[in-house]
C-alpha cells in the first residue's frame, strides 16, 4: 500500500523523469516550518550562506543541517507523511535522513539558484535518494525548474560553487559541463505551488530556480532523505555538507547515529 498522497502513475513519473509534485505533503506543518525558518535566518549555523554576486539586487539566503537544533524542523521531519511518501517514490524498505535545507529570497532577490544535481556535492551514491522541496509562500516564476530525465545521464554535472563558479573538484572527465537547458531544448518541469505542496526529485535531477522578482518573499524548506542503497563514497575534495569527522568508509552505509532511519516498511 502507497500513501493516500502518492498514485502509481507519480511513482511511475518520478522514476521516469526524476521529478513529480506532491500536492499538500507539508500542509499540516507550513506554520511549524515557518517558525523554523524564522529561527533559523535569526540564528544562522555554521553553513549559512548569502548569495549575491556584485552588482546583483536582493537577498538569497540558504543554510542547512539544522534539524538537530530547530525543534520545528525536527517535529515535521518525524510528524509529516515525508518519509513515507519518500519510500514509495523510491521503492525502499527504509529512509534514512540526510539533511535539511533552507533557501530565502526576499522580494526583488535578482540571483537564480543555478542549475546543478545535488549528488556531485555530497558523499552519497545510491539510486534511492529523494529531495523534498517546498514553497512557504505561493510561488509561480520563483518556483523550482527541473529537467527531466536528467537522472539518468551518464556523467554528473561538475558541482560549482554559486557566486564564484568555481569548481568544487578538477574536472578530470567524470563531470560533464554545468548545460544551459533553455538553450539546449531540454524538458524543463516546473510547477505553480502552494505553502505545503513539494516537489520530489533524484539526487541526479537536474534542477535551479529563477530569481525573485515579486513583491513577496520565497521561503522553501528541502529535505533530503535516502533509501535502501545509499552508501558512503569518498569524492575528490570537500562535499558539501561536509560533515567533518564522520569517520565512514566508501561503500558503508551512513552512520545512523549521525542519519538515523526515520521510517520503515512494516513486515
Amino acid at each position: 500500500m502507497t500513501h493516500a498522497l502518492v498514485t502509481q502513475d507519480q511513482i511511475d513519473s518520478y522514476r521516469r523523469d526524476g521529478v513529480v509534485m506532491i500536492g499538500g505533503l507539508f500542509a499540516d506543518h507550513v506554520d511549524a516550518l515557518r517558525a523554523g525558518v524564522a529561527a533559523n535566518m535569526e540564528h544562522p549555523g555554521p553553513y549559512a550562506s548569502e548569495n549575491r554576486k556584485e552588482g546583483q539586487s536582493g537577498r538569497f539566503f540558504d543554510d542547512y543541517c539544522n534539524w538537530t537544533r530547530i525543534p520545528e524542523f525536527a517535529q515535521v521531519i518525524h510528524d509529516s507523511p515525508a518519509a513515507e511518501v519518500a519510500a514509495d517514490l523510491m521503492g525502499s524498505q527504509t529512509v534514512q535522513m540526510f539533511h535539511d535545507h533552507v533557501l530565502v529570497k526576499e522580494p526583488g532577490t535578482s540571483m537564480a539558484t543555478p542549475w546543478h544535481q545535488d549528488r556531485p556535492y555530497y558523499f552519497v551514491e545510491g539510486a534511492q535518494t529523494v529531495s523534498f522541496w517546498s514553497p512557504l509562500d505561493p510561488v509561480t516564476d520563483a518556483t523550482l525548474r527541473c529537467v527531466a530525465g536528467s537522472h539518468l545521464w551518464e556523467k554528473d554535472v561538475l558541482p560549482t560553487r554559486w557566486v564564484s563558479e568555481e569548481g568544487f573538484f578538477a574536472d578530470d572527465g567524470q563531470y560533464m559541463p554545468v548545460p544551459d537547458p533553455e538553450a539546449e531544448g531540454m524538458r524543463i518541469l516546473e510547477f505553480p505551488m502552494q505553502p505545503g505542496d513539494a516537489v520530489a526529485f533524484s539526487y541526479r535531477t537536474l534542477h535551479g530556480a529563477r530569481g525573485n522578482v515579486s513583491d513577496t518573499r520565497r521561503r522553501a524548506f528541502s529535505l533530503r532523505l535516502l533509501g535502501d542503497d545509499a552508501r558512503y563514497v569518498q569524492r575528490a575534495g570537500p562535499t558539501s555538507p561536509p560533515f567533518p569527522g564522520h569517520g565512514m568508509q566508501p561503500g558503508q552505509r551512513l552512520r545512523e547515529d549521525w542519519f538515523p532511519v526515520i521510517w520503515r516498511r512494516d513486515g
